[in-house]
């Protein structure tokens, strides 16, 4: 059965607190790795920006956790998001999207990973006993790579219709739409009393 907490005195506890379930430390992953080992529990790790949480992480996380007993989540700090899509991503702040991740039941600890860790210096430490990746994260090459360090590797198939950027993107065509829809009589009332002005 899989444990749902990690606290920082080393004691399990069902408890949902999400400071319990968050952490910014690596230091403090190692007490916990090692007690999942001694329990026989099988780890799974994902990792990913998860801006603006949908149905589809939802499901991606509940079929992540069927192939293990105990589900990490690597979350990708804001700097490290903005730097690879972005100023304007993420829309959601770490702090929040850690939060949110830490109340979802699948979930068992949500790690934050920062801009100036090497890479997969979490799959590193945590040596997962399946590593759960969608088919954009690695390409076939980093997959034969990372076997070094996973029991497994299993790729997931999208879970939503619609991905968080698309969602946004979605979002902007709108709001410009009704910019455009509300500004444009406006605009062109104000242009006809300039012009109305000169004529005088």
């Amino acid at each position: 059965m899989a444990v749902k907490t990690f606290k920082r005195n080393g004691i399990f506890s069902s408890k949902s607190n999400h400071k319990h379930r968050c952490f910014l430390d690596y230091s403090e992953l190692s007490p916990l790795i090692e007690k999942c080992r001694k329990d026989n529990l099988r780890i799974v790790l994902t990792q990913g920006t998860f801006d603006m949480v949908h149905i589809g992480h939802a499901r991606y996380f509940e079929a992540a956790k069927k192939h293990g007993d105990f589900l990490i989540v690597g979350v990708d700090s804001d700097e490290k998001v903005s730097a690879r899509k972005g100023p304007d991503r993420p829309v959601v702040p770490e702090e929040e999207r850690m939060e949110m991740l830490s109340h979802i039941r699948e979930v068992d600890v949500v790690v934050l990973k920062a801009i100036h860790h090497p890479k997969w210096t979490l799959i590193r430490l945590i040596r997962p006993d399946v590593l759960i990746a969608t088919k954009e994260t690695y390409n076939q090459e980093q997959i034969r790579e990372l076997k070094e360090f996973c029991g497994k590797i299993v790729v997931l198939e999208p879970m939503a219709t619609t991905s968080t950027s698309a969602k946004i993107r979605k979002l902007q065509l709108g709001l410009a739409t009704k910019l455009e829809q509300s500004l444009t009589p406006r605009l062109l009332k104000t242009i006809e009393e300039i012009f109305e002005e000169f004529k005088k």
